[in-house]
């Protein structure tokens, strides 16, 4: 299972090059086509993921796949790690199935746009992002890929940042863009609170050791639990775009029609779920916040 690493690698390497190479190829069938292949290639990666976890028995589909050391100081650490399971590997599906399919239409709707390889370049980066937030074994990796794909937002909401947009409030894309990226900042904060909290107890960030703790630790309905999944569900409210932060979505039409389909409707508001499924333990014990 370690090859599932390659999964977030692909688009990691299609970003690269095409942001790199993109204006020298002067080939938009070229460009788009290296971009769709790192993306199909991530999910076929993810169907073989997938067809080796279904062939395991139901209570050994969770794989832990570490790539290094990313930060370690007295007794914390942190590891740059995948966790492949069930809950990870749906949401892959789904990101890069769809993902691909986006990108492939994204070639004639974008066609003869004068800035076709900078957005081939941001699909494949907002891609990579994703897949790292829903992938990551500990929520500082969620949260790098959880601030990765806000940045891939602001980018590609205000991708046509010379033109007007004829929105309730906004007069430029880039404002438009500006709303969406400060509006997400304000869940973020939660998001980032939370983690201050849950490392404060548990000494760690990694969900298996916190999920399997939590509730030897907190007693159901206790005040901090209560407190922490508040500030969880405040950052999935952002991003997922509910009320009252929901504001931002709206305005972020004022980006191409793919970044609507790929960010807004297929995967990025996801990511609320996705952050309150993973967690589902601390939520159980929060009858309030439930």
């Amino acid at each position: 299972m370690n090859y599932a690493a390659l999964i977030p690698l692909f688009p990691l390497i299609g970003f690269v090059i095409v942001a790199l190479f993109g204006k020298r190829l002067k080939n938009e069938k070229l460009v788009g086509g290296i971009a769709s292949t790192a993306i199909l290639a991530s999910f076929v990666t993810a169907v073989t993921a997938f067809m080796g976890l279904a062939a395991r028995p139901e209570n050994d589909r969770t794989f832990l796949v570490k790539i290094y050391s990313w930060m370690s100081t007295g007794t914390f650490s942190v590891d740059i790690a995948y966790q492949i399971d069930q809950l990870s590997i749906l949401f892959t599906l789904i990101i890069t199935g769809i993902g691909f399919l986006i990108h492939v239409y994204s070639i004639g709707y974008m066609h003869g746009d004068k800035g076709f390889p900078r957005f081939f370049a941001y699909l494949n980066l907002f891609v990579f992002m994703m897949l790292n937030l829903v992938l990551a074994s500990n929520f500082l990796l969620t949260f790098l890929g959880w601030e990765g794909v806000g940045l891939a937002s602001y980018l590609l909401i205000g991708f046509w940042y010379d033109r007007k947009f004829d929105g309730t409030n906004i007069t430029w894309t880039g404002d438009a863009a500006m709303k969406a990226f400060v509006v997400n900042r304000i869940g973020d904060f939660g998001v980032l609170l939370a983690m201050f909290m849950l490392f404060n107890t548990f000494g760690t960030l990694d969900y298996a050791t916190i999920n399997a703790q939590a509730p030897q630790v907190y007693a159901v309905g206790s005040t901090a639990v209560t407190i922490i999944t508040l500030l969880l569900f405040l950052g999935c409210t952002g991003k997922s775009a509910q009320i009252p932060l929901g504001v931002w979505l709206p305005d972020a039409m004022a980006g191409p029609t793919p970044v609507s389909a790929l960010i807004h409707a297929a995967t990025m508001v996801t990511s609320g779920i996705f952050l309150i499924a993973r967690t589902t333990v601390l939520f159980a014990l929060s009858p309030t916040t439930m």
